[in-house]
Parts: structure tokens; sequence; C-alpha cells
């Protein structure tokens, strides 16, 4: 994705798009490590350490929520072929 440099007080900065933060599981506040290679390669990483337990618990709560439903390909089987 292009993204433009701008301005900010005295500083230049590159706004991330939600997409990426959200992915990233960065929220307003939180701290990303930067590096840049010889080559002018500039990456960023979040600086939180990743949370197994926090992340297992996450799941485990979105799993519950979950309707429980027959999977897909055994409904699809259970229907049999249709007309288009």
């Amino acid at each position: 994705m292009k993204l433009q440099i701008a301005k900010w007080g005295n500083s230049l900065a590159v706004r991330l798009p939600m997409e990426y933060t959200r992915a990233a599981g960065l929220q307003e506040g939180d701290s990303v490590e930067a590096s840049i290679t010889p080559a002018g390669k500039i990456t960023l990483a979040p600086k939180k350490i990743f949370d197994k337990s926090a992340f297992l618990k996450r799941l485990a709560k979105l799993h519950d929520a979950m309707p429980m439903t027959q999977p897909v390909v055994a409904q699809m089987r259970q229907e049999g072929p249709t007309s288009h």
C-alpha cells in the first residue's frame, strides 16, 4: 500500500491504516520498534510481546460465542447436488 509522508511538528509522520493496526494488534499509545536497512527499507514491529495465554482466552471466548452448526461440507453432502 502506498502511504504519504506528512509534516507533524518538526518531524515527518506516516499514518497507518486501521486495517494494518488491527492486524498487528496495535492500539493508540502502543509502542513499535523501528529498524532501517542499509538499503533504506524501514520496518515497524509491535514492541509488546505476544501473550499466548491471553490470545488463547480470546480465542476460546470467540469459539464459545459461535453458533454450533454442521460443517458446510457435511451439509452439502446431505442436500445432494443442485441444479443451477
